[in-house]
């Protein structure tokens, strides 16, 4: 009885409300929305759900599928306070909770109760566009869907050009005004702390070992543990890299003592401090004007960004190529859990063998990624060198005392993750 009145009421009292919001929603294929949705500050004490606060930080907002909306709506019967912080915050009735909720459930069903069809997936990167591996492996996967989806539409913002902070890429798709980004896996650790054996140091040394482990135990857990956090991992896009330093060449642990770098991960970043680095933590977009002002004088990060981004104009020595890669960083594709259970059964097959056929690509782009990254240092008069069996052994080491240690003990699974990828690579 519960269950026909109950959804009867939801639909005559509320889906008049959701669809207006959904209408609002929907106008988030522009980037000014997105960036609405961003600088959004709505809290609540009453209902549950990842959303968006001031400066792209996670809230505990309500109903974020249709957050974009939600101020307008809720004004009347709220009041704003401040909080401990300075931050003004709404508190709601549990009436306006219970409406928001079943908004929430509502906003966007049709009659019969079904998820409404993705009309337009929207993917975010950081990267120029052509120019790099990334921006191009998204377009062909969007167009093998395409040949199997052909309902299916993809609207491409490179460079930044829809969210401006690639991290708060993570916190758009949970908040449903992203569907689809090329994400690195660390950018997301703040939520998911697992996230960071997407670059443990030393553990996975070329393309053909990450390649070899796809579809592996350890693949697998590590999707489910994406899941949990909002996001499902769509290709298996791993990304070599290497040093760059403007003051020395860098080799063994003892190399990187008193340079100021960048890492991408906190636990990758505790080994270069146990060396004697200082750490600075940024997103790839700043490596270029932080050696440029001095900020850093050494960094690591992929051959693709090396190149894409031209940051061999600011040094003069690199440490990548050849058999003993340190820095390897899973960036795939991901989708928003929110956008994949909309799609069908045929269609959520199709995006997999798209998948397959660009991570084969994406694979092949990637052992050359190196090479030309040192060819590009080269040019620019940069000392270019490999690192030797005996100092990626240091670094190994190192790792094993550091960033592995403190990821087994703080992460919740880190320690089967370490030891499903051990496994997986043995």
């Amino acid at each position: 009885m519960w269950c026909a009145g109950g959804y009867w009421w939801l639909r005559r009292m509320v889906a008049p409300w959701a669809r207006a919001i959904a209408g609002v929603a929907s106008s988030a294929a522009e980037p000014s929305s997105v960036r609405r949705v961003t600088d959004m500050a709505v809290t609540s004490r009453f209902c549950l759900g990842a959303g968006i606060g001031r400066g792209g930080r996670a809230v505990n907002a309500p109903a974020v599928a249709f957050s974009q909306g939600l101020p307008h709506c809720w004004a009347e019967g709220a009041r704003r306070r401040p909080d401990k912080g300075g931050t003004e915050t709404m508190r709601i009735s549990r009436r306006h909770a219970v409406l928001a909720t079943g908004a929430a459930a509502l906003a966007g069903l049709p009659r019969d109760g079904r998820a409404q069809a993705l009309a337009e997936i929207r993917v975010s990167h950081q990267w120029r566009q052509q120019t790099d591996a990334r921006d191009r492996g998204a377009r062909l996967f969007a167009e093998e869907v395409r040949k199997r989806a052909p309902e299916l539409r993809f609207r491409i913002y490179p460079n930044r050009s829809l969210i401006s902070n690639p991290v708060a890429q993570y916190d758009a798709m949970l908040a449903g005004s992203l569907e689809m980004a090329v994400f690195p896996i660390t950018y997301g650790v703040g939520k998911v702390p697992e996230f960071s054996i997407g670059i443990m140091p030393g553990t996975i040394k070329s393309v053909e070992q990450a390649m070899r482990i796809k579809g592996s135990a350890f693949h697998r857990r590590f999707q489910e543990i994406a899941m949990e956090g909002g996001i499902r991992i769509v290709t298996w896009w791993w990304t070599p890299g290497g040093f760059a330093s403007r003051d020395r060449p860098i080799g063994g642990p003892e190399t990187v003592q008193g340079l100021k770098m960048r890492a991408a991960d906190p636990t990758f970043e505790l080994m270069l401090k146990e060396a004697g680095a200082s750490v600075v933590s940024m997103p790839s977009t700043e490596i270029y004007p932080a050696m440029q002002s001095g900020v850093l004088n050494a960094t690591l990060t992929s051959a693709e960004t090396f190149v894409s981004m031209r940051i061999y104009e600011q040094t003069k020595y690199a440490t990548i190529g050849g058999p003993n890669t340190l820095w390897m960083l899973l960036q795939p594709l991901v989708i928003s859990t929110q956008a994949w259970n909309r799609l069908t059964p045929a269609q959520r097959q199709a995006f997999d063998e798209a998948a397959d056929v660009a991570d084969a690509w994406f694979a092949r782009e990637q052992e050359e990624a190196a090479a030309n990254a040192a060819e590009a240092f080269r040019k620019a008069n940069n000392e270019v060198r490999g690192l030797t069996d005996a100092e990626y052994a240091a670094w190994v080491e190192l790792a094993k005392r550091t960033a592995w240690a403190e990821f087994a003990r703080s992460t919740r699974h880190g320690r089967e993750l370490l030891d499903l990828l051990t496994q997986s690579l043995a």
